[in-house]
Parts: structure tokens; C-alpha cells; sequence
């Protein structure tokens, strides 16, 4: 992580060189704005975030309010520090501010087009969000799918049951993963994905885990999108090879059913859904988004 930071800062510092040459007059900061502390040049205020950002951002909220602007880097941002003022901003006004600013590595393999929450608050963005919420999160579904969750929850038992009978010891952490992962993948296209027995799940815990670790790191490309197009920690091209080796399995899962044919029984899963709406004369909505809402959603078994 170190070295990824070392060598991006080594790209901003030669970019900022230039910067500098060639910076203008600059007109004063909008009116505007919300109140905020004073930023630097070209940095503005990130030194100020420190190690711990949330308590930092919680302190600047005592002297600025429960509105205030930053400066990180080039990019302006807002903060909004109290329940007031955001319920006004994610409830009274969340058409005004649905588009957010998009972290640089969901730009991979353009994941952010096909993403419930970082995709434009379109059509596309609307039949994701009808599917996620009448087929996956509904009081309906989630009652009709008690009978899977004590099913795992029964072979995650009889696991370690097995292992204390065999003297093995209990991998908490791959086990737990395994059954989430099941659980999920059984209510999107009725199928394990994994097995208490196989190495597959902690293939897969590792991918999920990488792609958690590289969206947490600090990237320099979102504080200074010119930087984007070199991608100078590298952070982008790791997360394509990581979001590459989930949409190969969920698109080969998806190939799979398609080529099953009208011919075979449907299982009116999620995956049926998704694939019937592909196939809508006009629809937005093509095989490989089916994947990236696969990977969307596995992102959240960490």
C-alpha cells in the first residue's frame, strides 16, 4: 500500500509541477457555498482529515456547521453532519442530489453504469432498483425464503458438527462467508456457489475481500481527477482484474440458463427476471449488467 502511495505521489507532485505553470488568475470561491476552513493550494483541505477522517470531520462540524464545504485537492465537497440537514438533502431534495461523485476504481470495466448506487438516476438506474426491491428485498420474498435460510443455517451446523467429530478445526470466518454467500446466491439464481468442503469459497471470500480493500484505499485520482487517465497508484487496474474474475463466473452462470433454452421448466429466480428483461423489445438493460448487479451485490458479504 505504501509503495502504491509513494509512487502516486511521486505522479501527483510531477502533475502539480505543471499545475502550477500553468495556474491562472482565479476568481474567488461562490458565495454560494456553505462555510468551510480555508483551503491550501492544490491540496486544499485533506491534511486536515488526519488518520481518523470521522472524527476529524466531526470537529470541523463544531466550528463550521452542520453544512460545510471542503476542498480535497481540486474537488469540492459538501459534508452534511446532522440529521436536519440530511433528511433535507437525501429526502426532501434526493432528485437534486441523487448524482454523487464516483470514486475513480468503480470506473472499472464501467461497473458504475450498471451499479444501483453509483449508476444516474435514469431508467436503466429505476428498473434496477424495482427488481432489487420487488425480487430480492420484499417482505414477500423474504418471508418465502425462511425455509433456505434455516437449510444453511443446518448445513453450516452439521459443518462444524462434522469437525468436532473429525478433530478439525472450525474455519469461523470461512465458514460464515460461505453461508452468506449461498444464501445469496441461492436467492438470486437457485444454486450454491460454494460448498463447506471446497477451496472455492475462500477463492471467492479473497476476491470479495480485495475488491473492499482497493475501493477503501486513499486515491489521489479522486482528489485530482486529472490524474485519472494515468492512474498513477494503479488502484483502477487492479480492481478491473478483481471485478473481471466475478463477472467471468456470473456471466458464465448466466450463459448457462440462456442456453437452457424456453424449452426447460423456468425457476423464476432473479436471474430469470433480469434475463426476460434483456430481452424486452427497447430495454436498456443487456447480459453484462446482469453480472455487474452479481458483483454489486456480493460486495456486501465482506
Amino acid at each position: 500500500m505504501f509503495l502504491d502511495l509513494s509512487i502516486g505521489l511521486f505522479f501527483f507532485f510531477f502533475w502539480a509541477f505543471f499545475y502550477v505553470l500553468k495556474l491562472g488568475p482565479q476568481k474567488s470561491g461562490s458565495g454560494q457555498l456553505p462555510p468551510g476552513p480555508r483551503p491550501y493550494p492544490l491540496i486544499g483541505n485533506i491534511l486536515e482529515l488526519g488518520a481518523r477522517p470521522h472524527e476529524s470531520l466531526a470537529n470541523l462540524a463544531k466550528t463550521y456547521g452542520p453544512l460545510m464545504s471542503l476542498k480535497l485537492g481540486t474537488v469540492t465537497t459538501i459534508i452534511v453532519s446532522s440529521s436536519r440537514a440530511a433528511k433535507e438533502v437525501l429526502h426532501k431534495n434526493d432528485q437534486s442530489f441523487a448524482h454523487r461523485t464516483l470514486l475513480d476504481v468503480v470506473r472499472a470495466l464501467d461497473h458504475h453504469r450498471s451499479s444501483v448506487i453509483w449508476s444516474d438516476a435514469d431508467s436503466k438506474w429505476r428498473n434496477l432498483r424495482k427488481i432489487c426491491n420487488t425480487e430480492i428485498f420484499s417482505i414477500q420474498k423474504l418471508d418465502a425464503s425462511q425455509d433456505l435460510r434455516q437449510k444453511k443455517i443446518q448445513e453450516l451446523l452439521d459443518y462444524v458438527d462434522q469437525c468436532c467429530h473429525t478433530g478439525q478445526p472450525v474455519q469461523i470466518g470461512r465458514a460464515a462467508f460461505t453461508t452468506a454467500l449461498n444464501l445469496l446466491s441461492n436467492s438470486i439464481f437457485s444454486s450454491d456457489l460454494s460448498s463447506h468442503a471446497s477451496e472455492s469459497s475462500q477463492e471467492f471470500k479473497n476476491v470479495v475481500w480485495g475488491i473492499m480493500e482497493v475501493a477503501g484505499r486513499p486515491n489521489l485520482a479522486d482528489f485530482f481527477p486529472a490524474l485519472r487517465s494515468i492512474d498513477p497508484q494503479g488502484l483502477r487496474r487492479k480492481m478491473t482484474h478483481l471485478f473481471g474474475k466475478l463477472i467471468e463466473i456470473f456471466d458464465g452462470i448466466t450463459k448457462k440458463r440462456i442456453e437452457l433454452g424456453d424449452g426447460v421448466a423456468r425457476k423464476r429466480d432473479v436471474l430469470d427476471t433480469l434475463i426476460e428483461l434483456t430481452k424486452q423489445e427497447g430495454s436498456d438493460f443487456r447480459r453484462i449488467d446482469i453480472s455487474h448487479l452479481f458483483v454489486h451485490k456480493v460486495r456486501f458479504l465482506h
